[in-house]
Order: structure tokens, then sequence, then C-alpha cells
């Protein structure tokens, strides 16, 4: 792929570590931009594929030299918190420069394909030892095809193990891109009704469909991908239903989609403050945990369902019904793990 090295992207964030984004230690690149809006999403910054400017409240000492240096007249100081304007920002970054205690923060950043390669080759060891690599998320991948593209084409160049979480939104063409470069595709599927998918995400789920039954075809003549991961969020009032479970199921069944692994993905309720950042309320705030008995029926559901695979289970945090303590299906990423950034400076 010629001229990958100078072919710009727009990077949310490079993470670290990760342990839930495939098969051994990670290092996950998630990308701006989605053409999803999930009522749940738990990464509220990467919707947009512009940059987007975030107070973060518990550092803010309240200066106000953000206020004075804006050139928009964007910023204001209100009952002790900095609001934003978003109509008139720009993220233009200069009210970053003056904060002096990082209460401010621009959520996305042009950079080149081969910078980050370079940052995530550093993590090479641990891939090796661990039977890790690196997954590319968001947002969505495939709305970055060209550079989601050249970045894999260098991991594989290198011997890494390469894997893409996409929602199923992408284009042929951008998949057609892509496919070659990876080895684990992790796809979601969240709703299998049509209309309730249109109420929860904004968009109905038929070409979600359709690209899955594509890709399951892709795989069936091509060297790569090699393997297919369902991933299925478990949203308390939304996709915690045994129908949806058992619909999903149902469909790759009678498709003959034979997952290598289907995961029941459990609601957490950590990222609230991601919404407060951005000036904007999460619906879901108020919800807990769910119940790890009513998981483990939900799995059951998934497993009388008719489709083949050798692992299905759920992931993530929950509750014991009797003891009401939190439990893990998964062991838990390092506290200091979350937010670790690697992108070089320009």
């Amino acid at each position: 792929m010629a001229g990958h090295n100078t072919i710009q992207g727009r990077v949310l964030e490079i993470q670290r570590m990760s342990t839930e984004d495939g098969p051994g230690l990670r290092t996950t690149v998630f990308l701006k931009g989605c053409p999803l809006h999930c009522s749940w999403c738990h990464n509220p910054e990467s919707i947009s594929p512009k940059p987007q400017l975030q107070w973060i409240s518990s550092n803010c000492i309240g200066c106000q030299l953000c206020v004075a240096a804006c050139p928009n007249n964007t910023l204001s100081y209100i009952e002790n918190r900095i609001v934003i304007n978003r109509d008139l920002c720009e993220a233009c970054g200069i009210c970053v420069e003056e904060c002096p205690t990082g209460a401010l923060e621009i959520m996305g950043k042009d950079t080149t394909v081969q910078e980050v390669a370079n940052e995530v080759l550093k993590d090479k060891t641990y891939f090796e030892k661990s039977g890790g690599g690196i997954t590319v998320s968001g947002g969505e991948p495939t709305l970055q095809a060209d550079f989601t593209a050249a970045f894999l084409k260098i991991m594989k160049e290198n011997g890494i193990h390469t894997a893409v979480d996409t929602c199923g939104m992408g284009t042929a063409r951008a998949y057609e891109k892509i496919l070659p470069y990876t080895d684990l595709i992790l796809y979601d599927l969240k709703e299998i009704d049509s209309a309730k998918h249109k109420d929860f995400t904004g968009s109905p789920n038929e070409k979600i469909l359709n690209n899955l039954l594509v890709i399951s075809e892709w795989m069936k003549i091509h060297d790569f991908p090699k393997t297919l991961w369902i991933r299925t969020p478990v949203i308390p009032d939304a996709t915690d239903t045994e129908e949806n479970i058992a619909g999903i199921g149902k469909f790759m069944a009678q498709n003959n989609i034979r997952p290598h692994r289907w995961e029941l993905c459990a609601f957490n309720n950590l990222c609230n403050d991601k919404y407060l950042r951005l000036g904007r309320q999460w619906i879901f705030e108020k919800y807990d945990l769910l119940e790890a008995e009513k998981l483990n029926r939900l799995v059951e559901v998934a497993r009388n369902s008719g489709v083949e695979s050798p692992e299905i289970l759920w992931t993530g945090s929950a509750k014991s019904q009797n003891e009401r303590i939190t439990v893990k299906q998964i062991e838990p990423r390092p506290v200091d793990y979350c937010r670790i950034t690697g992108l070089p400076d320009k």
C-alpha cells in the first residue's frame, strides 16, 4: 500500500494492556467517529468525527484563564463550572494550552499511520509473550478505512496479531480494504428487531445483518480474517431480553454463521463522567450492574438458540443476587490501565 506512512487518521486515544478487545494483552487504537448513536454508548467521546473539547471538573481550580484566552468567547464560568458553547467551539486548543491543571482536553488528534505504528510497536514484546496484539476500535474503524487498512498492514508486516472491532455499518468497499489485514473480527450484534435497533442506535439493523453475511462468506474463500467473534451488549431495559438473545442466535443459525466466540457484554455504569465532561446527560446513569444470575440465564438462551459456537459466555462485571457483591466473568484490567494515551506530540 503505497504512501501508507503519510496517510492521516483522527485518533481518539491509544490504550495499552487491554484484556477485553481480543485474546492476550492488547493495545487498542480508538478512532474518532461512529455512524451509530447508541443511547448506552460507553465511549460517547468517540461518536462525533470532529475533535471535541472536554472539561474535567476534578482538575479545575476555577482560575478562568481559559475563559479569557478563548478567541471565540466559547467558554464561560457559571456556578463553579466551565460551560462550553459547543455551537461556537472550534476545538482550536488555545484554552487547553492556557489551562495550568489539565482540566481541558481536546479529544481527537490527527496523526499519521506511521506515527501510530511507531508508538504501538513499542508493545511488541507484550504481544509476543501473551499471545496478544493490536485492536482497532472506535468509533467505527471503517469510517477511516484507508488509515485502518494501512495501519493493519504495517502490524501484519511486523508479525503482530490484528483485530478490528466494528459495529457493522461500514461500506462494502471499506471492509474490502480492511479484511485482508485482519486476523480477528469483533462484530457487534446489538438488537435483532430492526425497529428497536433504530430506537436504540439511530439506525435500523438491515445493513449490519447483511454485512455480517458478506463477511462470513468472505472468510470462507479468503485467508483473512481467520476468526469471528460476535459481541452483544446486554443493556438493561434495552437489549437484555431473552427474545433478543434468542433472535440473534436464530439469525446466525439460519444463515450458517458459526462464530468462534459469542460474548454477551455486561452493562457497566462507569462512563457517566465521560458524558459530564462533554456537557451531556447519560440516560442510563441511574442503572445498576446486571445480576450475574440473569446473565447466566441469557447465556443459556444463547446456547439453546441453535447457533454453533465453541464458546458462548458473558463478560464484564455483574452483581451477585444473594450477596449483592460485584463479580467478574473475566479478570479486570489494572486500575491504572485506563486512559493511557501514547499519541506522539507534534
